[in-house]
């Protein structure tokens, strides 16, 4: 047996359904690390993820009342996301992001930013886009056009690891 491995391109597929910082950042670590090696990337933001391709400014979204009131309690953009666990109203937050610039750890937005670079694809879920009242101007630039479960699960079907984080 050779102690050598070989490897050919490799197509890895994750599923972002959080806004939670500690769930999105490694999530985003992963994808860029994954791209940067060769591999080629899909993430499918749904449900709350969906939030994470939300321009940063872009404060309120929806056209009824429901909506709009769901983008008040979750503001959407990688620079607003909290920590799911030990938020501490906003102090666990702020400590995560302090260490991880102290320890030159690259924030959520420069990640998307990255990967983008190293061709990740970002797809929004259309149906979520559709019950959060959302369009392509709330989303941040170069998001793929919206599609749909179907879509992902034959993305995820054609990759050789699939994620849910």
């Amino acid at each position: 047996m050779s102690d050598s491995v070989e490897f050919t391109q490799k197509r890895m597929a994750m599923v972002c359904w959080s806004s939670d910082l500690d769930r999105v950042w490694p999530q985003l670590i992963l994808a860029t690390t994954a791209a940067a090696s060769g591999l080629e990337v899909d993430l499918f933001f749904t449900f709350w993820g969906l939030r994470v391709l939300q321009k940063n400014e872009k404060r309120i979204t929806g056209t009824n009342w429901m909506q709009k009131a769901e983008s008040m309690m979750d503001r959407g953009g990688a620079d607003n996301l909290k920590l799911g666990k030990l938020h501490f109203g906003g102090m666990g937050t702020s400590m995560i992001k302090k260490l991880a610039k102290q320890y030159n750890v690259s924030n959520p937005s420069d990640l998307m930013e990255m990967a983008m670079d190293l061709g990740v694809k970002f797809y929004a879920c259309q149906m979520t886009m559709e019950l959060y009242g959302l369009n392509k101007e709330d989303l941040i630039d170069g998001v793929e056009p919206p599609v749909g479960a179907a879509s992902f699960i034959e993305m995820a079907s054609n990759a050789d690891m699939s994620f849910f984080i």
